[in-house]
């Protein structure tokens, strides 16, 4: 049947997963039919370029060329199976990152910039504001929040310590947005590099880092006072 169709110049696929035929019809534009009797012009896509190619030990067939598509498939090469699935997580995580972006309608400045500014607004105009023993847990938030410039640091080879007090110097001066640059280790504005990090995941790490640390520090009390407990009992 496919040497028939081939003869008069019809190019037609056998066995084509459910899931592919759903896809063809977002980049193509068609309308999947279960009989040739409902077929016209109507339910018919367009593709410039319809193609087979052999990658390795499988063949592909390539649709290109094709009007207003709302489904695509990105090529991944590589050496191992190992770098395979790096790249794939990174163009999975680049998509994603794209997907927040666009339906939040916003985001933050990167490279650490919101946990500077966040550590340095929480020490100079929120802790003033509070006394007694909450000013050290706002004091100890905020070092928490440093944490990620000083990741950040470490990872691009260089000083945390350094890094981070030149951070503070620039905050302290005025700068509105400052971060980390990995390639010189100096403090620098993500804004003018384009680095921006999702609204939705700074505030899921936000929230989720402070729920998690309030529950350790309750298992803590607790296993203190099942200790306690337990040495009155024996004596």
């Amino acid at each position: 049947s496919l040497d028939t169709l081939a003869k008069h110049g019809i190019m037609a696929l056998r066995r084509a997963k459910r899931r592919n035929m759903e896809r063809l019809q977002l980049c193509c534009g068609g309308v999947a039919q279960n009989s040739v009797e409902d077929l016209d012009e109507s339910v018919l896509g367009f593709a410039g370029h319809v193609y087979e190619h052999v990658l390795g030990e499988e063949r592909f067939t390539f649709v290109e060329e094709v009007k207003n598509p709302t489904s695509c498939t990105i090529l991944i090469k590589g050496p191992t199976s190992h770098e395979l699935q790096q790249i794939h997580d990174a163009v999975r995580d680049g998509l994603r990152a794209v997907k927040n972006g666009i339906e939040d309608g916003h985001v933050v400045p990167g490279a650490g910039a919101f946990q500077v500014a966040a550590a340095h607004h929480l020490t100079t105009k929120f802790m003033p504001t509070v006394s007694g023993k909450s000013r050290m847990g706002v004091e100890a938030y905020a070092e928490a929040l440093l944490v990620i410039p000083k990741a950040l640091a470490t990872n691009g080879g260089f000083d945390a310590m350094d890094v981070v007090v030149a951070i503070k110097d620039r905050v302290t001066q005025g700068d509105k947005y400052v971060g980390v640059d990995l390639i010189t280790g100096k403090p620098m504005d993500p804004t003018k590099e384009g680095i921006w990090d999702n609204s939705r995941v700074l505030r899921h790490c936000t929230q989720s880092g402070t729920v998690i640390a309030s529950n350790l520090l309750l298992v803590d009390e607790m296993m203190r006072a099942g200790r306690s407990s337990l040495k009155n009992t024996e004596e």
